[in-house]
């Protein structure tokens, strides 16, 4: 599998040559986020655990762009603490398991819910419908 990292980023064009932006990864339980980092990060896929909390990873997209991407747990457990995240962010990316038809209301709930947050107010968003590549559950 190919994974275009610069053209995933795009989106975030706007910071310019040598920014250094910190971007919110966020989705429920399940949907890829962590695995996404590391591709990202080591342009390789890895076997990953749960999130419980969250980890923090700076990645180079490309030539002259610096993310620290704080990957965030999305247990239904944690995701009352999403919010503490917000403040500071210059990005978010939203990660949708496209195989899991049947939380795609909570998947909606949630995202509705973070964009609600006055923080999150002219935030660029990236959404990423992540496993398409596999069968429905």
């Amino acid at each position: 599998m190919s994974l275009d990292l610069q053209g995933m980023f795009n989106p975030f064009a706007s910071f310019g040559k040598n920014d250094h932006a910190r971007i919110l990864m966020l989705g429920l339980d399940g949907a890829g986020k962590t695995t996404i980092l590391y591709r990202s990060k080591l342009n390789e896929t890895i076997n990953t655990e749960p999130t419980n909390g969250f980890k923090i990873e700076i990645i180079n997209p490309c030539p002259g762009m610096f993310f620290t991407v704080w990957d965030i747990g999305g247990e239904k457990k944690h995701r009352y603490l999403w919010h503490y995240y917000h403040p500071g962010m210059e990005g978010l990316i939203f990660v949708i398991d496209s195989t899991d038809r049947e939380r795609i209301d909570e998947v909606r709930e949630e995202f509705h819910n973070i964009l609600t947050f006055p923080y999150m107010t002219n935030v660029p968003v990236l959404i990423i419908a992540n496993k398409r590549d596999l069968p429905s559950k």
